[in-house]
């Protein structure tokens, strides 16, 4: 606990408390009464967008059912350990009142390359021959 402010400490459980409690509170209301909120990219659209399937893909997580949580949404369910280690390495980073973050360290084309496979599977998704890439309940 070396170098860690306790300012920054008590402000960081305190968004960490209220965001368990909000996320809780999110998944409580989807799983009992089916109450979500919906994407609007595909409400306008009627197409899948990358991010469709996110809060299903994490219910299935919590359940620990790995296969329907990569089936509700393959890309994300990929880039979740990178999306993970990226947020601890920041968090830890900023209690210590570092700014030599890791994502600052990745490379501009590294990252120019995730938005294109994001996009790509964006538009992939919803090319009839890939119907399988859509957020699907398996049975």
């Amino acid at each position: 606990m070396e170098n860690i402010s306790k300012k920054r400490l008590l402000l960081s459980l305190k968004i960490l408390f209220i965001s368990v409690l909000l996320a809780i509170i999110y998944v409580i209301l989807f799983v009992k009464f089916g109450i979500v909120i919906p994407c609007f990219f595909h409400e306008i659209t009627h197409l899948y967008c990358p991010g469709c399937g996110i809060t299903r893909m994490i219910v299935s997580l919590l359940r620990i059912d790995f296969y329907q949580a990569f089936r509700f949404n393959p890309l994300l369910f990929i880039f979740l350990p990178f999306t993970i280690f990226l947020v601890v390495d920041a968090f830890i980073k900023w209690l210590r009142g570092s700014d030599t973050y890791f994502y600052k360290k990745i490379s501009n084309k590294v990252w120019i390359i995730l938005i294109i496979v994001t996009i790509g599977f964006g538009i992939i998704r919803n090319i009839p021959y890939f119907d399988y890439l859509i957020p699907t309940v398996v049975r």
